[in-house]
């Protein structure tokens, strides 16, 4: 069996300017901290991120977004993060907001291999401009496209030297949809242990999608 087990060292050799980062968390709950950090060490720019928010200035990806290496952000509000506004009004930073039902399921489209979905969540307003329309039974719908990313960054509860996660609470968020969503999955637990340890029925995310643990 692989050994998934890396340091946080060698995480940073994930990174590289221009790519495109999911990250779990929501206001910086079930952000992975030390693979933030490092990311934020290795001076990487040109960042694209996909997220649920920015949390704030000093929390979760704030840093980053104060840094000024991410080019673009798309994800659900900004609003608790006000150097994520300046830059967006400033011209600094590309922000894309989307509804954030459909930003989960945009990512979980992007998980399960499928082309997208239909939603009317956005009918109307400024979320349909540029996108393709579908009327079904009188209906508008707005056409989404799912959401890839180069490497996907979670927080987790636990993991054993498989892969195998657990969440804690609210920490759990857009974790398990954004570890089927990228090309490499870096999970960072909170605790390894063996493979067998865990309750079967409390997995949330398998293994087989995990591709790297941070160690301690």
């Amino acid at each position: 069996m692989k050994n998934k087990q890396i340091t946080i060292g060698q995480a940073k050799g994930f990174f590289h300017d221009g790519m495109t980062i999911m990250v779990g968390g929501f206001m910086g709950v079930g952000t992975p901290p030390r693979l933030i950090t490092a990311l934020f060490e290795t001076k990487v720019k040109d960042l694209t991120i996909i997220t649920n928010d920015t949390a704030f200035i000093d929390t979760g990806l704030g840093p980053l977004i104060v840094s000024g290496r991410v080019k673009k952000v798309i994800a659900s509000h900004i609003g608790t993060n006000p150097e994520a506004g300046r830059r967006l009004i400033s011209g600094e930073m590309e922000v894309q907001l989307i509804p954030q039902g459909t930003l989960a399921e945009q990512i979980r489209c992007a998980g399960a291999g499928l082309g997208g979905f239909l939603t009317p969540t956005g009918v109307g307003t400024v979320v349909e401009e540029g996108k393709e329309k579908k009327v079904i039974n009188g209906r508008e719908y707005l056409l989404e496209l799912p959401l890839y990313a180069d490497l996907a960054l979670i927080q987790a509860h636990k993991a054993d030297t498989f892969g195998n996660l657990t969440y804690h609470l609210s920490a759990r968020n857009f974790n398990p949809l954004i570890a089927l969503a990228a090309d490499i999955t870096l999970a960072e637990p909170d605790e390894i242990v063996s493979v067998g340890s865990l309750d079967p029925d409390h997995i949330v995310t398998p293994g087989a999608i995990i591709d790297y643990l941070i160690a301690e």
